[in-house]
């Protein structure tokens, strides 16, 4: 089994990378443009085995696509890349767009082309794989979840932006009959995760004594899905899933942001003790614009059809995940030097763009 993975330098991809060399025994190309959130490190375990290559490519370049497809002879294509951070969208719209819009439509008109021209057994058996984010179904209310048949309600340019590349994905099977499926996730946390998120942000903050900050009033809600049982139902999704359908992943652990600090902090008094507890550090900030108010996932599509359970509970990941920021420094603090963890996507500071 072959596979192409966009994006498998970043924090999920490189997560379903690592799945599918050293767990499945599938050969892997990576293909990542290596912007600040792509970081060859996280892919450590995997680089010198002989089923991972790595190509250093924007998933705008057609040219290099090609290439990639022609030589490598993909069964599957599994796309993560995209800009994925709310807070740099709100000021940097535009690499969102041509990234997660223009890229998408680079990828699977390469994809396409790749497919059309493959002998009918091989053509039969081809899956593409586009995961994308809840964000595109806006926000909810106090009850209720997203379920695949939720109507699209994006409220940043991070979430637009996603919200086009899945219909251009979708678009791409009912007009080409190209073998797509979709998938929309939760919020992800846990090891090699980016630390302007909020999760790493937390940890890093607290074990360097550094104020901790909560947007607004800390009770948007999130469902929080641990990054490696994402990559199990990933690969799940592009190997059993039905073409043309749409797979929403969740962990069904709906936490307030405040929680979520607080739980860290608590961890981190066990773990780091200090003289006051790191929930002292903890520092509420002006909201972020056009904050969800939250977020939660039906995934019982993905549960009864392919049978996928989640296999970590927030508790146990967030203390796994904790742990491993401890006991790997090596990875975040090159990270920090280039990322102190001040605030993004402030409008009166820099200005849209």
């Amino acid at each position: 089994m072959r596979v192409i993975v966009t994006g498998g330098a970043g924090f999920i991809g490189s997560a379903v990378v690592r799945h599918l060399v050293s767990v499945k025994g599938y050969e892997v190309l990576t293909i990542d443009k290596l912007t600040y959130a792509g970081n060859m490190a996280s892919l450590s375990t995997v680089n010198n085995n002989p089923l991972h290559r790595f190509s250093k490519a924007d998933i705008c370049d057609r040219a290099a696509l090609q290439e990639a497809f022609d030589s490598f002879q993909p069964d599957r294509v599994m796309h993560l890349a995209a800009e994925s951070h709310v807070d740099r969208s709100i000021t940097g719209a535009g690499d969102f767009v041509e990234t997660n819009v223009m890229g998408s439509f680079m990828l699977l008109e390469a994809a396409r082309h790749y497919w059309n021209g493959l002998p009918a057994d091989r053509k039969d058996s081809f899956r593409f794989l586009h995961v994308s984010t809840d964000e595109v179904y806006g926000s909810l209310g106090d009850d209720g979840l997203f379920t695949e048949e939720t109507p699209y309600d994006p409220s940043s340019p991070y979430s637009a932006s996603k919200a086009a590349s899945d219909h251009l994905a979708k678009a791409w099977a009912r007009t080409y009959g190209m073998p797509v499926v979709v998938s929309n996730c939760s919020n992800n946390y846990g090891p090699y995760h980016f630390p302007e998120k909020l999760i790493p942000l937390i940890i890093l903050n607290a074990f360097e004594g550094k104020p901790l900050p909560v947007y607004g009033n800390g009770v948007n809600i999130r469902d929080w899905l641990y990054v490696e049982d994402h990559a199990r139902a990933l690969d799940l999704i592009v190997e059993r899933g039905r073409i043309g359908e749409t797979y929403n992943v969740g962990g069904r652990n709906e936490r307030r942001n405040i929680d979520v600090v607080k739980r860290v902090c608590v961890l981190m008094d066990g773990f780091k003790p200090k003289p006051a507890k790191h929930e002292g550090l903890i520092s509420y900030v002006k909201d972020r614009p056009g904050h969800d108010a939250r977020y939660a996932i039906d995934a019982t599509k993905l549960e009864n059809e392919l049978g996928w359970k989640a296999e970590e509970n927030f508790d146990s990941g967030i203390e796994k995940t904790v742990r491993w920021y401890l006991e790997n420094e090596w990875w975040w603090a090159p990270l920090r030097k280039g990322y102190d963890g001040s605030r993004l996507g402030l409008l009166a500071a820099s200005g849209a763009k």
